[in-house]
């Protein structure tokens, strides 16, 4: 059974609904990497059709090896659903205590509080299920010139522990934020 995570609407964004990727997500997907902010920030840019393939590809490939979970972050509208983010749980092994998670959000989405509704949820997710397998600590990093992501992690419970020097694929120092199971 697919897992759908639900988020309540708040004064400033309407509910959320987080969904595995699926195939007719290409187009919203190609939309989304349109954003020069976006593409900045991400490691592989989705630009072509080829790519939002593959993206798609990877994205399904890591739910059925239970090790990578990547969820669509959809709002609702008139006529159905407008992606907004992206958030990925990376790194799930049984026995590890930690995983990370990821995330971007789709240049009309920033500053609403969807990325970190959207991060606490899958967190919340994570930790219920995989907690019974040894997951007690969620890991959140980004660079150090991203304040942007810097207040994500704040605003979804990941306290700052430590600033990271640079590494590939990393170009700058960057934050290292923890989030542990309550």
């Amino acid at each position: 059974m697919p897992v759908v995570l639900s988020v309540a609407a708040t004064p400033t964004t309407p509910g959320l609904l987080l969904r595995p990727w699926r195939d007719g997500d290409a187009e919203a997907l190609l939309e989304a990497y349109r954003d020069p902010v976006l593409r900045a920030w991400t490691r592989w840019p989705v630009t072509t059709r080829a790519e939002a393939r593959a993206f798609l590809r990877r994205a399904r490939q890591g739910w059925a090896a239970d090790r990578r979970f990547s969820f669509a972050v959809l709002e609702p509208e008139p006529a159905g659903e407008r992606l907004v983010a992206c958030v990925v749980l990376k790194e799930v092994r049984p026995g590890r205590p930690a995983a990370e998670v990821g995330y971007w959000t789709a240049a009309p989405a920033r500053g609403r509080g969807v990325a970190p509704r959207a991060v606490d949820a899958v967190t919340g997710w994570a930790f219920t299920r995989f907690a019974a397998a040894g997951l007690t600590r969620m890991e959140l990093f980004h660079q150090v010139d991203n304040p942007a992501s810097c207040r994500v992690a704040e605003k979804s419970g990941y306290a700052f522990a430590e600033v990271m020097p640079a590494r590939p694929p990393f170009p700058r120092d960057g934050h290292r934020h923890v989030r542990r199971l309550p």
